[in-house]
């Protein structure tokens, strides 16, 4: 590692998903879906995972669209932060 990388920060991943619940304090689970091809079969399937997200303000609320990102683990389940708040939810 050189003196320039130690510098720079590393570009954390980030990952666009759906809050599911809002339940906690200053915190969202986001259940994210991807879609891939089976191993065996082809066929395209969908596969899901939830994260808990810290949301330092409390802004998001279930049916959002929010872009999260990786940073230090903040609590036991919490290693992601809301880095942008893609879209609101459609009140109907």
């Amino acid at each position: 590692m050189t003196a320039d990388q130690s510098l720079e920060e590393k570009a954390a991943r980030s990952l666009e998903g759906r809050v599911v619940s809002n339940k906690m304090n200053k915190t969202i689970t986001v259940l994210i879906e991807r879609r891939v091809t089976h191993p065996l079969y082809g066929k395209i399937v969908t596969r899901s995972k939830k994260y808990h997200a810290h949301d330092e303000k409390n802004e998001c609320h279930e049916g959002d669209l929010v872009t999260i990102e990786e940073s230090r683990p903040i609590s036991k389940t919490k290693a992601w932060r809301v880095a942008k708040l893609v879209e609101k939810a459609r009140v109907v």
